[in-house]
């Protein structure tokens, strides 16, 4: 256990049994002084019942004892002894619950629009769908076609921006890499001036040189 469970319900519960000070409670149950406060007053969390984080296992006898004879002592929240279970890996498509159903078909279209490169294996991942739906939407043929309008499946909560990246990310790498256009490039020095080199990568001299005489020949001429 790392996260006090009911922090107000426990800061109640601290305010109404112990002499700790509000800036004690407040950093115990992650809330600011004055809202410990307004508890204190009762201008806040009136409704609320107390929660004993002594016997729930979140704090100690000993810490609590040890913070109300020290006011500048914070508590430390109990580690429990318990160790859970990793929660099994989920298989099968993504659950969606049904107030959010609706919204799927929309976020299918925006992953279409705007991922084509993600496989239909990848978006009934993502948003929990079928691969009839996902063709459908590709095809007009849905139902909803007329009225559907693309938006992103991480604003209306069916993904998380951490699994829409990989699934991106994933897809590119399956996708063979675009040539790239370098464009125009200069020529060979050889091509611009007309000199060519011989078989063992050297500038033919004989050739040079009867071309010299030649004019300057022409010139005495």
């Amino acid at each position: 256990m790392t996260t006090l469970l009911m922090p107000k319900a426990t800061a109640v519960w601290l305010v109404e049994n112990t002499s700790l000070t509000f800036e004690q409670i407040a950093h115990f149950c992650g809330l600011h002084p004055l809202e410990v406060k307004a508890i204190a007053d009762g201008e806040a969390a009136t409704g609320i019942k107390g929660f004993d984080p002594i016997m729930h296992g979140q704090l100690t006898r000993e810490e609590l004892d040890l913070a109300q004879g020290n006011p500048d002592h914070h508590l430390k929240l109990s580690v429990s002894k318990v160790r859970l279970p990793e929660a099994p890996k989920r298989k099968g498509p993504r659950y969606t619950p049904l107030s959010r159903r609706q919204d799927r078909p929309n976020a299918i279209l925006w992953l279409l629009r705007n991922h084509p490169e993600l496989k239909d294996a990848q978006i009934m991942r993502l948003v929990g769908t079928t691969k009839s739906t996902i063709a459908s939407i590709k095809e007009r043929t849905h139902w909803q076609s007329s009225t559907l309008s693309p938006l992103d499946p991480v604003t209306l909560g069916l993904c998380s921006q951490i699994d829409l990246d990989f699934e991106v990310n994933r897809a590119s790498k399956d996708r063979p890499e675009a040539p790239v256009d370098t464009g125009p490039t200069l020529l060979k020095a050889e091509d611009t001036t007309g000199e060519k080199a011989d078989k063992d990568g050297e500038l033919d001299v004989s050739a040079v040189f009867a071309k010299l005489k030649q004019l300057k020949g022409a010139d005495e001429e």
